[in-house]
């Protein structure tokens, strides 16, 4: 069968009959714990890589497994027919850890549904990104009209740092002319979208050491300045009174066109009542376009351990999230800056970068864009995409943008406003995932004869 014999009806078709060995697959994936982050178990990672190449290879492509000093990342190819486009589909395989178990409502390795809800960690973020290319690749089969190139990072989760080397090793093997990321979000259930601009990151840990050792808090409270203490002071002056970010040389973007209810937000976070708001502006700024610094941990004894002593040294987990424009080197000197001067009382500092990423706005005008919102609009029963700001990061976009500056980049996702990535419970609504195969299948299609 050539392409031109595919209709929408028959990939609707193809799709749906796909879907239940798409899921059993995503089960399967979730229960692998690939998780990059230097304290666990690598092998799993490894294992996960596996799992991903044999799904891929299944596909029909040419797959091996490569590595550039990091995590294994999975490429699969087929080759473009004659004059047909090649479209790169990228997805990630690691996950986040998952935190305190005890906060699940299920294991969060072993998959469970609830409430047409898939849960475990992975199973959005982004093992459903991964399957949405294995489900459209599988309803094509031998009609697929491009040629097709798939990448699945294995340490995307930790900060991408030899995603860059993969891309430059195997520029030749990955060069395509659309570049489709199915790592991001929607804006509602039943209302998809197009990610316009993400936001940057840089994480560093900052330590302060006041003692050489603990010694007594009786004795010496109150003229000795305690590390913990130190740390707290330092970490209050990130932010201004309202909650601004204090930092200066952090960049702002330019203003959301779009607006983000507060409800919405207040819902969405969990927020506990009568908490309030940090910050200025429109909240969809202050999501997508201003900077924001969290502090994500702290080392000092725990209330459990401690004891009257004064802690001679403690360390904190610093996140800064940049605007679109921003540049993350320029950035972490800035914030280091900032610690060094405000440390409290002579307290000797130490501020190390762990890892970074740049923020990027992405150019929707390209003619791939096109078939995109018409594929798009097919599989959500006419409903169009929104364009919107994300204020998470994903390394890999600005990675791909600095290596194929010809190439469309298009960013869309399996996630929802109740998806809760990197937390507790995340989970997939099955149904987006459903439309969100059918929109790539729909994409690749058309994308030997973009509208454009």
């Amino acid at each position: 069968m050539t392409t031109k014999d595919l209709t929408e009806a028959e990939l609707r078709t193809a799709v749906e009959r796909e879907m239940s060995r798409a899921r059993a697959d995503l089960e399967d994936l979730v229960r692998i714990p690939g998780i990059a982050f230097p304290e666990f178990d690598h092998a799993e990672v490894d294992r996960s890589a596996e799992a991903v190449a044999a799904l891929v290879h299944g596909c029909g492509l040419d797959t091996q497994i490569v590595r550039a000093g990091g995590r294994p990342a999975v490429i699969g190819r087929r080759p473009a027919p004659p004059g047909a486009p090649t479209v790169l589909l990228y997805a990630h395989h690691d996950v986040q850890p998952p935190g305190d178990e005890a906060l699940w409502d299920s294991d969060p390795f072993e998959p469970v549904e609830r409430d047409g809800r898939l849960y475990g960690r992975g199973a959005a973020d982004d093992k459903a990104g991964l399957m949405a290319h294995v489900v459209a690749l599988r309803a094509l089969g031998d009609a697929l009209p491009v040629g097709v190139v798939v990448f699945v990072e294995g340490e995307e989760e930790y900060g991408s740092a030899s995603l860059a080397e993969l891309l430059r090793l195997h520029h030749d093997k990955l060069r395509s002319d659309l570049i489709v990321i199915t790592d991001s979000a929607n804006w509602d259930i039943g209302v998809p979208a197009l990610t316009t601009s993400l936001r940057g990151i840089v994480n560093c840990v900052a330590e302060i050491r006041t003692l050489h050792a603990a010694v007594h808090s009786g004795m010496f409270g109150g003229a000795v300045p305690d590390a913990l203490t130190a740390l707290v002071r330092l970490l209050a002056t990130l932010h201004d009174e309202a909650g601004d970010v204090a930092v200066e040389g952090l960049e702002t973007g330019r203003e959301s066109t779009l607006e983000l209810s507060a409800d919405r937000v207040r819902a969405e976070a969990g927020m506990v009542d009568g908490v309030r708001f940090t910050g200025t502006g429109s909240i969809a700024d202050r999501l997508w376009t201003k900077p924001s610094l969290s502090v994500l941990g702290i080392d000092a004894p725990s209330v459990l351990e401690s004891g009257n002593a004064l802690v001679p040294v403690a360390r904190a987990k610093i996140s800064a999230r940049l605007a679109p424009g921003d540049d993350p080197v320029k950035a972490f000197a800035a914030l280091r800056d900032h610690l060094e001067a405000y440390c409290p009382w002579g307290a000797a500092i130490s501020v190390d970068l762990d890892g970074g990423g740049a923020p990027c706005v992405i150019d929707t005008t390209g003619p791939h864009y096109e078939t995109t919102r018409s594929a798009i609009r097919a599989a959500w029963d006419g409903v169009a995409p929104v364009e919107i700001g994300v204020g998470g990061s994903i390394p890999a976009v600005s990675t791909f943008q600095a290596e194929f500056p010809d190439a469309e980049i298009v960013v869309t996702g399996v996630e929802d406003p109740h998806t809760r990535a990197h937390g507790p419970n995340e989970s997939l609504h099955l149904g987006e995932f459903a439309r969100v195969c059918l929109a790539e299948a729909l994409l690749l299609n058309g994308a030997a004869r973009p509208i454009g």
